[in-house]
């Protein structure tokens, strides 16, 4: 692995950051998880888009710069560093449409990715649902066949869909085969559904944090074209394992976001020591300075096997997955630790700090709990037998 910048990569990194000084809107910036964050930063995003800053590894045609994917790690690094607002596109242009790329179809690929570039249309997941939320394979969500209009007519609740109270689109399992040979992983198809189809019904969910942005998506007899199928049908499980691969590894959680977290940690504890508290806390603040330049060295390394050998994740991606969420939760609980007993206030110049600790406590759990991430560590990197 190289870790010297190319030329080329620095003059990447000195327009990204002369652009996004000069463009980002001064903070705080409200959260991308309300109605209002919500149009603040589908706004901002449009303005990404415009100066082609949304999705720079994409190719040229779909609104990016064809950037290389440690081109793309040095804008997240500088994206985060710069305290830009949410990505609330984060779940299109980060999860389904690696997996787009993949194994979408051209006219997939033309409808679908342009306009979420552009923010005009914007993704919810529809993965978990009451009874099916780890064990995904579970889900009982159905989609039968209607030839008469060359689709089908779904028919379930999905839950926990981020900002689905707000996005335009889901994409999601259902359960298209029956009988015992599409039991569990087989039979599942994975479809593209319009939230604003007849009989789709979305209903926010309230968070811990006091946010909107969750919700619940009941679909009754909801009918999608054919062309709204991703891959093959019945072999949907092998396309959303594409997704959560790019969920678990690279693409949700970038190194500069945790670079960026960990910067502002160190400010915070120079800022509490010259107050005379915090020293005890010193260890932990030079931790989490090490696992997040550790996890940036681990994700170029990533990204130079990608790059040379045409590698692709697989069952690493969850190794990533553990230790980005208990990253960020460690983090968090020293910023709360450093703060104090006015730690609890999320008013204020250091409320980002409880608002983003309540996100991390979920971190462990989304995207695959951490605990089914090491049965796949174990059985799939370490060979260890299943119980």
């Amino acid at each position: 692995m190289d870790l010297t910048f190319t030329e080329e990569e620095r003059a990447f990194r000195r327009e990204a950051r002369l652009w996004l000084e000069a463009n980002v809107p001064p903070g705080p910036h409200p959260s991308g998880d309300t109605a209002d964050g919500f149009d603040f930063c589908r706004r901002w995003e449009r303005e990404l888009f415009d100066a082609r800053w949304a999705v720079v590894s994409w190719p040229e045609r779909y609104g990016g710069r064809g950037a290389s994917l440690v081109e793309w790690l040095i804008f997240e690094e500088e994206y985060y560093r710069a305290g830009a607002p949410q990505r609330v596109s984060q779940n299109g242009i980060f999860l389904l449409a690696p997996t787009l790329f993949e194994l979408g179809t051209e006219e997939q690929k033309e409808r679908i990715l342009p306009a979420m570039a552009a923010a005009r249309a914007l993704w919810a997941q529809g993965w978990s649902e009451p009874g099916a939320g780890s064990d995904l394979a579970a889900l009982r969500s159905r989609a039968v066949r209607d030839e008469a209009r060359g689709g089908w007519l779904l028919t379930g609740q999905k839950t926990w869909c981020t900002r689905a109270a707000f996005c335009d689109h889901l994409f999601g399992l259902f359960r298209t085969g029956t009988g015992k040979e599409h039991a569990r992983h087989k039979g599942l198809t994975y479809f593209f559904v319009d939230l604003r189809a007849p009989g789709v019904t979305v209903r926010p969910v309230g968070r811990l944090d006091g946010d909107a942005g969750f919700a619940d998506v009941v679909l009754e007899d909801v009918f999608v074209p054919d062309g709204d199928v991703l891959g093959r049908v019945h072999e949907g499980w092998s396309v959303a394992m594409s997704t959560t691969s790019s969920e678990r590894g690279l693409s949700l959680r970038s190194p500069g976001r945790f670079l960026a977290t960990a910067e502002r940690l160190v400010a915070l504890y120079r800022r509490e020591r010259e107050r005379g508290a915090g020293v005890a806390c010193r260890e932990r603040v030079v931790d989490a300075l090490l696992d997040a330049e550790a996890y940036r060295l681990h994700t170029f390394q990533t990204v130079s096997k990608m790059a040379e050998a045409g590698a692709k994740m697989g069952a690493e991606s969850s190794l990533n997955k553990i230790f980005w969420s208990e990253m960020d939760l460690a983090m968090h609980e020293t910023a709360l630790a450093l703060l104090g007993p006015s730690a609890p206030l999320v008013e204020g110049p250091d409320g980002a700090w409880m608002k983003g600790f309540e996100f991390a406590l979920a971190g462990p759990i989304y995207a695959g709990t951490n605990e089914i991430q090491r049965n796949i560590v174990a059985e799939r990197l370490l060979g260890l037998p299943r119980k």
